[in-house]
């Protein structure tokens, strides 16, 4: 069991009580006093003996089930208790905390013969978004008088990642511009990750091992082999998570908006890229486990002091259509240097107003090129990117 006999609340505050009667014995001289400590005090040790010997093997295994699951979405998790002794179990209390303690489970799991396995399931709060450790498992026996216990651990920690809320919107991402030339259609069925699904004639500077020998003998022509992340189009979705941007409803509001622009991508089978003013650059990606990671570092988000736009963000050119999720505490400065910064990509600035601290959208100095989707406080993102033409 690996765990050391202790007292409970209740022990110690029968263990407090003997020590104030025995005092009250010696000033005042009532000697029944001493009696009632002593036997308080031997109760005391008598528990803590009974349960120190007492001989258990309990062990625990958990399943999450899923690990991942959006906001609102249950998830169930199921225990397999195990007696490992030679002997038929005590009952136990089993407690498992969730969210560093804030909440626990709590369950009774009554004698087991050896070799016995019994289930228990439970569900969890999936509310709110996070990255959320449950356990470890606690197991505890205490004696018939509640004075004395012995706990151990039936089972190391879990994860739950609960992902932000993602609303189905329309996609409005522009294609990235696609390579000339291409020539010779290839199957795509199983194409992934690197695989290719054209071919175009040799250009100088073209990387030679590219170079599909097969073709180039068929066509009298050096033929370069076209990837396919080169054929898609692309996305980046910026998140400003700057410390005194945000009411604690407008980080939840835009992480679910940020979500659901990312899932629209994705969707679209186009390369997306996820940044933030918290230092997450996740490069450009549209396979599943892509998406996945995307949703988990939506999901355990943090606000984080920064300076200013341009120099957290650091988007640079070339990045595709930018979608810019912000509060109405960025200033016009900013988001036009963003502007700049984007070049000749269209920018979709989504700008969500804090509670009562709406300033009144101007936004005079972003080009009329780019698009200004505006969340009123308390209203919904998916209206809001809807009513904005594409």
């Amino acid at each position: 069991m690996g765990a050391a006999v202790g007292l409970t609340q209740r022990g110690w505050a029968l263990l407090a009580v003997a020590v104030v009667l025995a005092a009250g014995a010696l000033l005042f001289g009532i000697h029944e006093l001493y009696a009632i400590a002593g036997a308080a005090v031997v109760l005391i040790g008598g528990a803590r003996l009974w349960v120190g010997g007492q001989r258990w093997d309990i062990r625990v295994v958990r399943h999450v089930r899923p690990t991942r699951v959006p906001a609102g979405v249950a998830a169930r998790v199921e225990l397999a208790v195990v007696n490992h002794s030679s002997r038929r179990s005590p009952v136990l209390a089993a407690r498992d905390p969730f969210d560093g303690g804030k909440r626990w489970a709590r369950f009774l799991i009554a004698p087991l013969d050896p070799g016995e396995v019994r289930w228990a399931a439970y569900t969890l709060p999936t509310s709110r978004r996070g990255v959320f450790t449950l356990g470890p498992l606690e197991l505890e026996l205490s004696d018939p008088f509640g004075l004395a216990r012995i706990v151990s651990i039936g089972c190391s920690p879990s994860t739950l990642t609960v992902h932000p809320r993602v609303d189905v919107i329309r996609s409005r991402f522009t294609p990235a511009e696609r390579e000339p030339d291409i020539r010779v259609p290839l199957p795509v069925l199983g194409r992934v990750g690197e695989e290719f699904y054209g071919l175009r004639e040799y250009r100088d500077g073209d990387d030679l091992r590219r170079v599909h020998w097969a073709s180039t003998a068929r066509v009298d022509r050096l033929m370069i082999r076209q990837p396919e992340s080169l054929m898609q189009g692309k996305l980046t979705v910026a998140i400003d998570l700057r410390t005194g941007m945000h009411d604690p409803s407008t980080l939840e509001a835009m992480l679910s908006a940020g979500a659901s622009v990312v899932m629209a991508g994705m969707r679209g089978r186009i390369q997306v890229r996820l940044v933030t003013t918290a230092g997450v650059d996740s490069g450009f990606g549209s396979a599943a486990r892509h998406g996945s990671a995307l949703l988990d570092a939506l999901a355990g988000a943090e606000l984080r002091a920064g300076s200013t736009l341009i120099h957290d963000l650091r988007v640079g050119p070339g990045v595709g259509p930018l979608t810019l999720l912000t509060t109405d505490a960025a200033s016009d400065v900013e988001l036009a240097a963003i502007s700049r910064a984007a070049g000749r990509s269209q920018l979709t600035l989504v700008v969500f107003e804090r509670s009562g601290e709406g300033r009144g959208f101007g936004f005079g100095r972003i080009p009329g090129r780019d698009r200004v989707v505006t969340v009123l406080s308390g209203g919904s993102f998916p209206a809001a990117w809807e009513a904005v033409p594409c």
